[in-house]
């Protein structure tokens, strides 16, 4: 079946063994869209077999991110190690056929061997000596070693694959030892831990995933994943190896390197679907659209536009495509997620307040995440503390009799609207000899905190009054 006929069933396979970050995230969102681009399957399994440093916290982590952004998955999440007894069964199954074997020689041996081919300029690689061929007599087998069992790699002639980021990769034979499907088997076993490379394809096969789209640094594992397959009567997947995600210094993104969780971005006040938007961008293109919606993205994505060459995050880029976002958002969309920024200062009430979306609409041009926004809310919400700078600038002892004027004509609107503020203004105004920012600058600094803000006669009419008022008075 070629591969625009085959039903897509695509997967996410990362390790539980600390947060995951933007990098390890995108190499879960190109799977997912192409999986919904073409009414396919996107499976999540989990590769815990490093057990050592796998753990729970890490699982959520990744469940969590993937939550936040829309990444759902529609089977697993599934875990290696809750299915050990299938790969065991299928390195039996190898070994039955004779395209496994028992390999005895020791971790020193090995060393040994390494120093000598390095000695000699050689590639260090397994020599086969436990390999079986006709007419090959073995060593003895040794008393006290448990032995890891290998794949028997085809050897002479080569392996390719067309990859659909790198187009044709070939690797030779010859550069392939027999790898170590399973472990030395601990006393009752018969057959050790089965390894990641062995336990991958066992999964994509069961699984029956239909394309591969992971980070290119699997390339090499690949040659070797694909005889596997091919050992058990299958044809591999289509692959497709994306570059690296680099750091804003030029180096692979890493939690080494400084890169945040996925969920420090929400708690920071970016927009899902703003971060979906910027990492699709980050390693594949649809001509020269920068802003686009999260339908549009699946409608657009396939596996023909995605990059050759590493991506570079750019948090200013990504904070420009937080802010379109925010344009785009409806107003009362935003109120839930400013909401839980406002929370987060100790800040409630904005989710019940019939009048927040408004707030949200006229300050959301200016901000790039919801945390800015927030900033802007608070003063709806809690008291102001104007700098003392502003302070001395505009609140000086020669303005308090108009701002004292303006709280009482204020004080007595019988109705709160914009109109009706900016009426008294010019009341006010006219009495006491003022122009307009002689007047709308301290009002801003005694009512709001600061000294720019969007038109003082909406932002004041979304206060209550009596607030406006007292915040007046009090300057």
């Amino acid at each position: 079946m070629s591969d625009l006929q085959r039903p897509v069933r695509t997967r996410f396979a990362p390790s539980p063994t600390g947060f995951i970050h933007l990098g390890n995230i995108r190499s879960g969102l190109y799977p997912w869209l192409f999986a919904r681009a073409r009414g396919g399957q996107f499976i999540l399994r989990i590769e815990d077999t490093d057990t050592e440093r796998s753990s729970q916290e890490a699982v959520d982590v990744i469940l969590e991110g993937m939550r936040w952004l829309g990444l759902a998955h529609d089977e697993g999440p599934f875990f290696q190690m809750q299915r050990m007894d299938r790969y065991r069964a299928v390195v039996q199954q190898l070994l039955d056929a004779g395209l496994a074997y028992r390999c005895y020689t020791t971790p020193a041996e090995l060393d040994a061997l390494r120093e000598q081919q390095l000695a000699a300029k050689l590639k260090p690689r397994y020599d086969g000596r436990w390999r079986p061929e006709p007419g090959k007599r073995l060593p003895p087998v040794p008393e006290g070693v448990a032995p890891v069992i290998r794949f028997k790699t085809p050897q002479g002639g080569s392996v390719a694959w067309t990859d659909k980021v790198k187009g044709l990769i070939e690797f030779s034979n010859e550069e392939l030892d027999d790898l170590v499907i399973a472990r030395p088997a601990a006393p009752g076993e018969a057959i050790g831990v089965p390894t990641y490379n062995f336990c991958v394809v066992v999964d994509d096969l069961d699984m029956g995933i239909t394309h591969v789209i992971r980070g290119d640094d699997h390339v090499n594992n690949t040659p070797r994943q694909i005889h596997i397959f091919r050992a058990l009567g299958a044809e591999p997947p289509v692959f497709a190896h994306l570059p690296t995600v680099l750091n804003e210094q030029g180096e692979k993104m890493s939690k080494r390197h400084g890169a945040k969780p996925v969920t420090a971005y929400r708690d920071e006040g970016y927009l899902a679907d703003a971060v979906v938007n910027y990492l699709a961008r980050l390693g594949w293109s649809h001509g020269d659209d920068e802003i686009f919606s999260r339908e549009q993205l699946i409608s657009w994505f396939d596996l023909d536009h995605l990059g050759k060459s590493a991506g570079q995050f750019d948090e200013a880029k990504l904070r420009w495509v937080n802010a379109q976002h925010l344009k785009m958002s409806p107003d009362e969309a935003l109120v839930p997620l400013v909401a839980e920024q406002l929370a987060r200062r100790g800040l409630h009430g904005l989710a019940e307040d019939p009048r927040s979306a408004a707030r949200i609409g006229l300050f959301k041009d200016r901000c790039s995440t919801t945390a800015e926004i927030a900033d802007w809310l608070s003063m709806y919400h809690g008291p102001v503390s104007p700098s003392e700078a502003e302070q001395a600038q505009h609140l000086s002892p020669a303005i308090r009799p108009a701002l004292v004027a303006l709280a009482d004509a204020l004080a007595a609107l019988p109705d709160w609207t914009a109109a009706a503020i900016g009426q008294a203004f010019k009341g006010v105004l006219a009495a006491q000899g003022l122009k307009m920012p002689q007047l709308a600058m301290p009002v801003r600094v005694a009512v709001c905190g600061r000294a720019q803000t969007p038109s003082v006669d909406a932002v004041l009419s979304l206060f209550d009054q009596e607030i406006v008022v007292r915040r007046l008075r009090e300057a």
